[in-house]
């Protein structure tokens, strides 16, 4: 990839194969434009930070936390520079998938629909 520091790519490729049921569960859904025909990628290397899984075409990205990640700071400064670059950010509990998945699915489905197409695509 161009531009991608090695050492991101690396830490990308070792989350991919370490992820959470919750995040196998979401991915067995979003791969393979399994969702409307959108296109997901995961664990992909953005600036400084690794997503859980983005929808690049509708610059989308969502994210699949446990508790730790209850009012971070890290997560609230990571998602503002995000947003700074044009991205939207749908964050769901590791609960929320497994318990609601079809909710899940939803919200994602409604927002990708709410999506202009980027200027840049």
């Amino acid at each position: 990839m161009r531009g991608v520091d090695e050492s991101k790519t690396g830490r990308a490729r070792s989350l991919r194969s370490a992820s959470t049921d919750a995040e196998g569960v979401l991915w067995y859904r979003l791969r393979a434009r399994r969702l409307n025909g959108y296109k997901f990628v995961r664990q992909e290397p953005i600036g400084p930070y690794i997503v859980d899984f983005i929808c690049r075409e509708a610059r989308l990205i969502i994210e699949v936390d446990g508790g730790q990640h209850a009012d971070s700071p890290h997560d609230a400064a990571r998602d503002r520079w995000l947003a700074d670059r044009n991205y939207r950010i749908l964050r769901f509990w590791n609960n929320d998938v497994s318990s609601n998945l079809a909710g899940v699915l939803e919200t994602i489905v409604t927002t990708l629909a709410a999506t202009p197409p980027h200027p840049d695509r």
